[in-house]
């Protein structure tokens, strides 16, 4: 075993100080030479996602003590995208990541512990843990903690996302709500995130992808048997990490994240994977367009597993089918089967043991369920530096639309607007100064997308925004995350009503039909201030952001859009 970095001479100022605290918890004096394993418990009593968190910190403690380790429960923020998505009209959803990120470097590094053992559940959580791990890089594994149990899965109307879906529609149409409680009611059954494949399932089987669990490990039941064999086996496979020194920079690589990026092709992942793995790649020092790499890869890799809500299966029947795994197994011919695992393996090593495809649930190359991507990543004069968009498969509707430009500062803007009539069929709503700077923190126009739907224009009005929209969302030609965003002067600052934009799903492109001198010469777009950011973390996270295009990680900003972001190892990596 390497030297642990956690151990100090035990009659120095700081060995003796921490023999006292910890001594005084009842630890045994024959412990503090052990390796000390964080555990990550990003729990709350604000959401199902983290209800059964607690349960597992005890039997991850008794397996780790029983492999020789000392383990030491740490806590974090714990957001929630249905709950703390209230105040300041939902600005704390992203930067809440690189809060848990700062939460657990605060602890981990302040404390000098040896590794970290992550317990992932809600959306954020997972690229949060990944991005704490590439930035420490000490031995590191996430333990995916599961989805909850639906009211579909036990043959009812709804899970929580068709709850959502369905309130968010009537508030537009003034339809009846009397039978929503009770859907609200029966559409969660048990503890865990979000059934349907959105970010959260989307992340916890993109940890596997990148090498970063145990085999197998998503998408799984929450307090299933198997989710019980994932926590044991990971205490397994972080103790041998710690002995064989495999730390989340031999594994977070250009190779494996371009693996995840296939993956969550393959699946029709939530859209905000691609900014959690740029994310996760600067923090691990890698070198990789993210954006670019979805672009490219969406249009060679094929649609093996259509998941609710890209498709008609449940995330069970995935699971049951062999989830993840079986769809990497699937996909190797076009992975770098080479990449190291956490477990020391390599990914193709891990993937024999994997059930070979159903052909019913999970499709083989030979016979996907489509080749146009879920996920398609654009570029043009409008988003030079990217923007995505996010389709069902198979896809029924256009891949192309053009019209004039309607401008709006707010969602709520756009959706007052389809009621006045200013919007209408053939126009594409801009919605800008909502981007990761202009928010500050991203604003969400999910509620318009659902206005369009339940007034029938999905189809006949685009939407072309610098902010984001949920996971869910797949319907009409709704293009999000444009970058750079107009805050930053990027090309949808300086659009103006009546301009023509150009969106091309099939040919990937978003254009601004604006000679670019005559764009050039308008007058720099100043965001509205709409919003009481409370002089506090927002503000902070308003100057220290980077643009998308590095994944929106928090550090000093003079370099600005567009420069490399990319930040450099530690320096006791160095001398590995």
């Amino acid at each position: 075993m390497p030297e642990l970095r956690s151990n100090f001479s035990r009659t120095s100022a700081l060995g003796i100080a921490r023999r006292a605290q910890w001594r005084a918890l009842g630890i045994p004096h024959t412990d503090l030479d052990k390796p000390k394993i964080a555990i990550v418990n990003t729990s709350s009593d604000l959401a199902a996602c983290y209800a059964h968190l607690d349960d597992i910190v005890p039997v991850l403690k008794a397996e780790l003590r029983a492999l020789g380790a000392l383990p030491l429960e740490i806590r974090t923020t714990a957001p929630s995208d249905f709950i703390t998505s209230v105040g300041r009209a939902g600005r704390y959803i992203l930067p809440s990541r690189d809060l848990i990120v700062n939460d657990i470097e605060a602890v981990v590094e302040g404390a000098r512990l040896d590794a970290m053992i992550c317990l992932s559940s809600c959306d954020k959580t997972t690229p949060a843990h990944l991005m704490a791990g590439a930035r420490m890089n000490i031995p590191t594994i996430i333990v995916p903690c599961g989805y909850q149990h639906s009211g579909l899965a036990e043959g009812r109307e709804a899970d929580v996302e068709e709850v959502f879906l369905r309130a968010a529609k009537a508030a537009v149409t003034g339809e009846p709500t009397d039978d929503l409680e009770e859907l609200a009611d029966d559409a969660i059954l048990g503890p865990g995130v979000c059934a349907g494949f959105a970010t959260a399932n989307s992340m916890h089987v993109t940890a596997q992808a990148l090498g970063m669990t145990v085999s197998g490990a998503a998408p799984v039941r929450a307090n299933s048997e198997r989710m019980w064999d994932v926590v044991r086996r990971s205490a397994a496979a972080i103790v041998s990490a710690i002995e064989a020194d495999i730390r989340p920079r031999d594994i977070i690589t250009a190779g494996s994240i371009r693996n995840a990026a296939r993956i969550m092709l393959a699946m029709g992942g939530s859209m905000n994977t691609i900014k959690h793995l740029q994310a996760i790649a600067v923090e691990a020092g890698v070198d990789i367009d993210v954006w670019d790499t979805f672009r490219t890869l969406g249009r060679q890799t094929p649609m093996l597993c259509a998941v609710r809500p890209n498709g008609p299966f449940l995330v069970e029947q995935v699971e049951d089918a062999g989830g993840g795994a079986t769809v990497l197994r699937e996909l190797l011919p076009l992975l770098d089967g080479a990449q190291r695992t956490i477990s020391g393996r390599t990914l193709a090593e891990e993937l024999a043991e994997a059930a070979p495809a159903d052909g019913i649930v999970i499709r083989p190359l030979t016979d996907p369920f489509g080749t146009d991507p879920a996920i398609t990543v654009l570029t043009g004069s409008l988003a030079p530096s990217g923007a995505v968009a996010k389709r069902p498969v198979p896809d029924p509707g256009p891949r192309r639309f053009t019209g004039p430009a309607r401008l709006f500062s707010n969602r709520d803007e756009a959706i007052a607007a389809i009621a006045s009539g200013r919007l209408r069929r053939g126009d594409v709503a801009v919605i800008r100064g909502i981007g990761v700077v202009g928010g500050p923190g991203m604003g969400l126009t999910s509620a318009f997308i659902f206005a369009l739907h339940a007034k029938g224009l999905a189809d006949s009005v685009a939407l072309v925004t610098d902010g984001q929209f949920s996971g869910l969302v797949n319907q009409g030609i709704s293009v999000g995350e444009v970058s750079p965003e107009a805050a930053e002067d990027g090309p949808l600052a300086r659009v103006l009503d009546d301009d023509i934009i150009d969106i091309d799903l099939a040919e990937g492109t978003v254009d601004l039909l604006v000679d670019p001198v005559v764009l050039a010469a308008r007058e720099r777009y100043t965001p509205p201030v709409d919003l009481d950011t409370g002089g506090g973390y927002l503000d902070q996270y308003r100057e220290l952001v980077q643009p998308l295009a590095c994944g929106a990680v928090l550090c000093a900003r003079p370099q600005g859009p567009g420069a490399d972001c990319a930040r450099t190892a530690p320096a006791e990596e160095v001398s590995r």
